[in-house]
């Protein structure tokens, strides 16, 4: 029997009751935080397979390429796209076939974009329908993560759900930043010897192993995948048919949740996978990849504190004017940019760009918080007079809806890591700079706030959280 395993529970458990206070105290909350703390480095190693292209194809023309800005821009893009996709897939496989096997099968997906990647750059022959094939693969690191909220959301109380969920995907979100930080070091060196392959040599006669920016996470992706496997838990009273799931369609707070969330982690996604090309572009004499984890980094570092702030002051309120604050940042951006190729500020563009980082992390976290606590209330006031049973299965339904909205807003939100990169190319593309875009992401949040406060915040809101 696995030391990781409780022995009187095994790999399933039959009797799951977070909101009981004797049973969350004895055994729960230790179960709990297992699960808890196995999901976040398999969601890390997810985000950094996800969002790696942002940093390799900075150095692709580098080493034999010749593919254009837009095309970049592309192989930047298409993960997010693919990731959104599976997202929308992996929302309802949790309940169908189990925390435990879905996170160890989804983490030993990575391997396959990780591997393949590591071959194709050693060949500058290779050609550009390959990388966009294993850039479309690398969405699976995408997709984890609506399976991985929806799985640790059954675990935890409501009243604890803000922090757990913000740890974990805060946490897991750190990948973003490990990769942006990790690759331009191991590509550095041959971290594997002969067996990584030859170096690539650039121009100035230096050399550069950019294999290992896949390869780096295979060995890491194997022993995830075997703690999960061996160290997480099925829940049998998070089980649930795709038809069970599937009534989230019909709610209608499911799609405003998804515009929100498009907005705070969709723009804390695009943005990471943008920034290292958004910098290189607008300010050429700057080395982009000795940058570009920052953003990412306080993004991740403080999404658990939306979580937190909104347990406590109220997920609506935060979110609300957290969105006010993402506009003024974004104006604070556009103030620093050189206009028509001349003057600007990068240390003030960057400055900005982390306090717009630092709007989407708390974001991220506060919206989160905001579903389960909207879907217990729409089923506690539609249970309300009836039968103590039928309140208790209402309550259940709460937790298995509010689990498939967490994943399916995770699908909708991830679009941004598609949109995002894809409306700076084609804002550089018409114009000549990224500020067309910019403006069109102001227009988006001011109608989150309306969202927000219409549904959510103002007194006498239907639904306030």
């Amino acid at each position: 029997m696995s030391v990781l395993q409780t022995p009187e529970k095994g790999p399933v458990i039959h009797d799951w009751r977070p909101e009981d206070p004797a049973f969350w105290g004895k055994s729960g909350k230790q179960t709990a935080r297992r699960n808890l703390w196995i999901s976040i480095p398999a969601l890390l190693l997810a985000f950094a397979v996800w969002m790696v292209w942002s940093t390799v194809i900075v150095r692709l023309n580098a080493i034999g390429f010749s593919f254009s800005t837009d095309q970049l821009f592309w192989l930047a893009a298409l993960p997010g796209l693919s990731g959104a996709t599976l997202r929308i897939f992996y929302s309802f496989m949790v309940p169908i076939f189990g925390g435990r096997r879905w996170t160890a099968l989804s983490t030993a997906s990575l391997l396959l974009p990780a591997l393949w990647m590591g071959f194709a750059v050693q060949d500058p022959a290779t050609p550009y329908s390959v990388f966009v094939l294993i850039a479309l693969l690398c969405g699976f690191g995408g997709g984890n993560f609506a399976s991985s909220m929806s799985n640790i959301s059954f675990f935890y109380p409501k009243s604890q759900q803000g922090t757990a969920l913000g740890l974990n995907a805060g946490l897991g979100n750190l990948g973003v930043s490990v990769m942006q930080f990790s690759v331009p070091l191991v590509i550095s060196f041959g971290v594997f010897g002969f067996m990584g392959g030859q170096p690539q040599v650039l121009a100035d006669g230096s050399s550069l192993w950019l294999q290992n920016a896949g390869f780096i996470w295979v060995p890491f992706i194997l022993a995830v995948t075997v703690i999960a496997w061996f160290g997480m838990n099925d829940l049998s009273s998070a089980r649930a048919s795709f038809s069970e799931q599937a009534v989230i369609f019909k709610r209608k707070h499911n799609w405003l949740m998804c515009w929100l969330y498009l907005a705070t982690f969709g723009s804390f996604i695009g943005f990471s996978a943008a920034f290292p090309l958004l910098i290189k572009t607008s300010f050429p004499e700057v080395i982009a990849l000795k940058f570009a984890f920052l953003g990412p980094l306080v993004g991740a570092l403080v999404r658990p504190l939306g979580g937190w702030l909104a347990d406590k002051l109220g997920g609506a309120k935060v979110t609300l004017w957290n969105f006010v604050l993402m506009i003024a940042m974004v104006f604070g951006v556009l103030h620093f940019l050189p206009q028509g190729g001349q003057g600007g500020s990068f240390y003030g563009f960057l400055g900005m760009f982390m306090l717009l980082f630092v709007t989407t992390g708390v974001g991220n976290g506060s919206t989160f918080r905001m579903i389960p606590v909207i879907f217990r209330t729409l089923h506690e006031k539609a249970s309300r007079g009836q039968k103590p049973e039928l309140r208790e299965q209402a309550l259940k339904n709460a937790g298995k809806e509010s689990a498939a909205v967490l994943g399916f807003s995770s699908a909708m939100g991830a679009f941004g890591a598609f949109f995002i990169p894809k409306s700076f190319g084609t804002s550089m593309a018409l114009t000549g700079g990224p500020e067309m875009a910019f403006y069109m992401f102001v227009g988006f949040y001011l109608s989150c706030i309306v969202v927000t406060w219409w549904w959510y915040a103002r007194k006498g809101a239907a639904t306030p959280c």
